[in-house]
């Protein structure tokens, strides 16, 4: 997501990034007060690990807790997402969202 990159560098040229998670980034993070952030996809960067690396599941998960998550390097740290649902564009609801598995049918 080189539209993520590039705004999150411009807002916060401190902001850092994932080394080899370019494809795991799907946004970022702005809150009161803080810097904005960048945003990553965790279960795309266990896919990452596992399609890269050629771990497995559960070796890329205890990777990226211990060495990512666990790496704290100041303000500037990106942030990781636990995703529980997909946005999917629809043409019938008022807003033009609606979140998958939020109804049934």
């Amino acid at each position: 997501m080189d539209d993520a990159r590039e705004f999150v560098a411009e807002m916060n040229p401190e902001a850092l990034f994932a080394d080899g998670f370019d494809d795991a980034l799907i946004g970022y993070v702005r809150r009161c007060s803080q810097p904005t952030l960048a945003l990553y996809d965790y279960a795309r960067c266990v896919q990452i690990l596992v399609r890269n690396d050629g771990m497995s599941e559960e070796d890329a998960d205890e990777f990226l807790e211990f060495n990512t998550l666990g790496a704290w390097v100041g303000k500037d740290t990106p942030a990781f997402a636990f995703l529980r649902r997909r946005p999917q564009i629809t043409e019938d609801d008022g807003c033009g969202w609606d979140l998958v598995g939020s109804h049934d049918g």
